[in-house]
């Protein structure tokens, strides 16, 4: 958790980042019932949220807000779940340090599940407005004997690693097929998805603006 944090960007950069993961998945992939990476500008009351769901139970959200960003992240084979501590509750020292400004988030019913009093969380990453490092619990012990306990190293691979590469090789493991990194780089710099890198993304949408159309998340 500690390693990520310190290899995060400053929100802006995170934020841009995201929102490019977002419209490579929604242009590479055929159904965007499949996507792991979306991004949503109307999240909530001045909230934007990036999600990460890859569909085996793991998933993070990253949340834009005013006052600052919080990350919280879930890794469903992890000793530090809720779903595996005695008490059902999040592994000692994860979120108490969270900032009374972001603590609201914590209770949002999206990270709730139905039986279980505490929030589906293995790694929490936060930052208030103005701040300049991101910060973790304080006071974690991680379980001995197991490597990368929380998930971080994994969960935020994409985010540690934002290189054009590093995510070309996760899209084209992904969707098993070439991916052009010409494109790739083009989204992530933050340019406009034109026809021409919506076509080298994905020659299999049946025109330019269907998939335009699917690349677009704000609300």
């Amino acid at each position: 958790m500690h390693e990520t944090a310190a290899l995060l960007p400053d929100p802006a950069q995170l934020r841009a980042h995201l929102r490019g993961l977002a419209v490579l998945d929604a242009t590479i992939g055929d159904d965007p019932r499949f996507c792991e990476y979306t991004f949503d500008t109307a999240w909530g009351p001045d909230t934007e949220a990036a999600l990460m769901e890859n569909g085996s139970g793991d998933e993070f959200a990253v949340l834009f807000t005013p006052v600052g960003v919080l990350i919280l992240g879930f890794d469903h084979e992890s000793e530090m779940s809720p779903y595996g501590t005695d008490d059902e509750q999040v592994w000692p020292g994860v979120i108490d340090d969270v900032p009374a400004a972001l603590r609201p988030l914590l209770d949002e019913p999206a990270f709730h599940d139905e039986g279980i009093d505490a929030p589906r969380v293995t790694v929490c990453l936060w930052r208030e407005t103005g701040d300049t490092v991101w910060h973790t619990g304080s006071a974690i012990t991680f379980p001995v004997g197991s490597a990368g306990p929380d998930g971080s190293g994994f969960l935020f691979h994409l985010l540690a690693d934002r290189s054009p590469e590093a995510v070309q090789a996760h899209f084209e493991d992904y969707y098993e097929r070439p991916v052009p990194l010409d494109a790739i780089r083009h989204v992530l710099a933050g340019r406009p998805l034109t026809p021409a890198i919506a076509r080298a993304l994905n020659p299999a949408v049946p025109s330019d603006d269907a998939l335009l159309h699917g690349a677009v998340f704000d609300r």
